[in-house]
């Protein structure tokens, strides 16, 4: 089943290059079919960290500057998922843009923090690179679809997470991004909010419950009734819970906004809810795309535009 949101992002990327693993959260279809070849990765299977899972491909784009780059964090609701297939796309590359594509341990087994706190690390990894990968610090997007948007939106509301006194010099680097782009992010994983805003659906689907290594939504809502430690989890780990006036620009994208709390785990509600906040938080620049509803358009010009307003710094 092709979502309507995944058609969304689809379109944004390929204006500019077909970038992100763009499933539904709850599925592992084909891989989509690229608009032109993949080229090989530069660099494959780069460990940025000590655990199996952490590891991330990159295509480095020829360039006499520093380049900027895209990072992409997969989706597949922090339960599964590839680093691919979309990765590394012609047209990045030739507009002296790198790429990079990481994956990190999955929910249930690992609950958070670890599969976000994985994709800061990488980040920082990529960062601790630029230098020998001609990379560009201060121009980093973060792109994602469904959980790996949840995730890119997290680090790019969140205080920076950089250890200036650590021994590891990765540690040291900063996890802030220019931008972000992504396509059908939860904005919230609180099942309350979840429930009141997109449904029991959105609820039902077991990334919310797999977050916290619980099996079951009764068990996991239990747990945050009677522990104030997991309650502090779900809060912390909602990108809702941490906009400021001075974050980065963001451009999310959903499919068609489905009747009061009638949506599915992609729902545009959550763009709704993450919108409004924004605006009241002083955000200068947040947009929201909505399929079919003129109230949401999106960035001007679509995510072409918006990549290149980003990277134009």
């Amino acid at each position: 089943m092709m979502y309507p949101s995944r058609k969304l992002i689809l379109g944004a990327f390929a204006a500019f290059a077909a970038l992100g693993t763009v499933h539904a959260a709850d599925q592992a279809p084909a891989p989509a079919k690229p608009t032109q070849p993949l080229v090989p990765p530069t660099f494959a299977e780069v460990s940025y960290g000590p655990k199996t899972e952490q590891v991330l491909d990159f295509w480095q784009a020829k360039s006499d500057k520093p380049t900027p780059l895209v990072i992409n964090i997969h989706g597949g609701g922090w339960r599964h998922g590839p680093k691919e297939p979309l990765g590394g796309d012609k047209r990045y590359i030739d507009r002296g843009i790198s790429v990079a594509h990481i994956t990190y341990r999955f929910t249930p087994a690992n609950p958070l923090p670890a599969p976000v706190m994985d994709a800061a690390r990488a980040l920082q990894f990529l960062r601790s690179k630029a230098a020998e990968w001609n990379i560009d610090p201060n121009r980093v997007l973060l792109t994602g679809f469904s959980a790996g948007g949840c995730t890119a939106l997290w680090l790019a509301t969140h205080d920076d997470l950089a250890n200036p006194t650590s021994t590891d010099p990765v540690e040291r680097q900063s996890t802030r991004v220019s931008g972000v782009m992504v396509g059908a992010a939860q904005t919230t994983i609180e099942p309350e909010n979840v429930r009141d805003w997109v449904g029991q659906r959105a609820l039902d689907h077991p990334m919310i419950c797999n977050a916290g290594g619980f099996k079951s939504n009764d068990e996991a809502i239990k747990a945050i009734a009677k522990k104030p430690e997991v309650a502090r989890l779900y809060h912390e780990f909602s990108p809702i819970n941490h906009l400021s006036a001075d974050d980065p620009p963001m451009l999310l994208e959903y499919g068609p906004l489905a009747p009061e709390k009638q949506g599915d785990i992609h729902g545009a509600a959550f763009g709704v809810k993450f919108k409004e906040k924004a605006d009241a938080a002083g955000v200068k620049n947040c947009y929201l795309r909505i399929d079919k509803n003129e109230k949401y358009p999106g960035f001007p010009g679509g995510g072409k535009a918006f990549i290149e307003m980003i990277f134009s710094h």
